[in-house]
């Protein structure tokens, strides 16, 4: 996988760099999301694995990609085709993704509860993540009952477990030792 993330990373990077010249953030993200969607359908999956020329792989994903791309996001199935990256698309949309939260200093924060949070619950724990990491906050919610009570916040780096279940291990675990 960080072979992968590596390999993507300097398309990632260009694209990103093209997109903020132009000002086109959001299109580029679009064009590479759906490229990478396209890259990761298993007939194109069989595709890419080096069955098909590059000139012929570049014409089959742009004819799929028609209408979706502009001339530049063609520029780049092209370049990526001529060196056979095109199996590290979707890499290249969640690493150009990175780039334009970090920019727009925007974190995704998992947030996972023992029960369902209310909107006053997910407000309080957006604003109190704002301030702690200083970045504007988008909440991702989902429900384990398996937490028994609490919360488990995952946003970036940071991990907040404050749900029973993680109290527990805890205690058992100091039992132990």
């Amino acid at each position: 996988m960080s072979e992968l993330t590596t390999v993507a990373r300097p398309y990632a990077k260009a694209a990103f760099e093209f997109a903020v010249e132009r000002q086109a953030i959001d299109e580029w993200q679009n064009q590479l999301d759906f490229a990478a969607a396209v890259a990761q359908n298993d007939a194109i999956a069989d595709l890419l694995s080096g069955a098909v020329g590059v000139e012929q792989l570049a014409e089959i994903f742009l004819k799929i990609c028609e209408g979706k791309l502009n001339d530049h996001g063609q520029n780049l199935i092209k370049v990526m085709a001529e060196n056979g990256r095109l199996a590290v698309l979707p890499q290249v949309a969640t690493l150009y993704k990175e780039f334009a939260d970090e920019q727009a200093k925007l974190v995704e924060a998992h947030v996972v509860s023992a029960t369902e949070l209310s909107e006053q619950q997910q407000q309080k724990i957006a604003e109190s993540l704002e301030q702690k990491l200083a970045r504007k906050v988008k909440l991702i919610c989902s429900v384990d009952p398996q937490l028994i009570a609490g919360v488990v916040i995952n946003a970036g780096d940071l991990v907040i477990d404050g749900s029973v279940r993680g109290k527990l291990n805890r205690m058992a675990d100091t039992l132990q030792s």
